[in-house]
């Protein structure tokens, strides 16, 4: 997250002046890209009228109670789809609020932000209208969102997308063991991901459980182990209940 949101930051005129990382090696790598300051200690960080944590979430509340305390008029904002707003008045911030971009990130994979739906909050309504505005120099897409809201956002980003890769690892252990490519699998899952901008997921729903065709799912069954079975049983069950 740090390191596309610090380039896409760059790249519309908002460029960080440091960043900050738990090692002198993952903060280089990032302040080289962005062409910034960089340190591993954050009592070393310039001033700054905006600061952003984008660290874990077992990272936040100390990450969070140093940056409050060093820069107790700045503006600070998090990025964190699961951790509430006022997490950052209780640490001590008097100015903050949430940028978070709803998009899955990798250092290996800077993503642009153009197309990124950007959920905002602010603990007031002229925080809010700034961190609106900022995030709409980086996307076409910005809403915002409570804390509450942003709860649910997460949960269903993580049926969204990393409950997918699971099953995609899924199927490339069962393709894997009976010397079937993985790539086989990759005009389906793009043609499945594309149905859902035009459909929703309820009409683009096929396969042997959409059709209750129980000789195939069983026979499927059949084939797999413990774990997968079950797996298999579950979905195929919520999918002819709900779908």
């Amino acid at each position: 997250m740090a390191t596309s949101l610090a380039m896409a930051l760059k790249e519309n005129g908002c460029a960080p002046a440091a960043v900050w990382s738990r090692t002198i090696e993952s903060a280089a790598l990032l302040g080289n890209m962005v062409g910034c300051a960089y340190t591993d200690d954050l009592s070393s960080l310039p001033d700054a009228d905006i600061v952003i944590i984008s660290v874990v979430d077992s990272a936040f509340n100390d990450v969070a109670r140093f940056v409050t305390g060093r820069y107790p008029s700045s503006l600070i904002m998090h990025t964190a789809g699961s951790i509430p707003m006022d997490s950052l008045r209780e640490a001590g911030a008097s100015r903050y609020g949430v940028f978070y971009p709803m998009q899955t990130m990798s250092k290996s994979n800077i993503v642009p932000f153009d197309n990124v739906t950007i959920f905002i909050e602010g603990y007031d309504e002229q925080t809010a209208s700034f961190i609106e505005h900022l995030a709409s120099r980086l996307s076409r897409k910005v809403v915002r969102a409570t804390s509450e809201q942003r709860r649910y956002l997460h949960v269903a980003a993580v049926f969204a997308c990393n409950f997918p890769n699971a099953v995609y690892n899924m199927a490339a252990d069962i393709l894997e063991k009976n010397d079937l490519p993985f790539d086989a699998m990759l005009p389906l899952i793009d043609e499945a991901a594309r149905k859902v901008h035009l459909m929703s997921p309820l009409a683009a729903q096929t396969g042997p459980a959409k059709r209750k065709d129980h000789n195939v799912m069983a026979s499927h069954q059949a084939m797999l182990d413990e774990d997968l079975k079950e797996i298999y049983a579950m979905m195929s069950s919520y999918i002819m209940k709900r779908m």
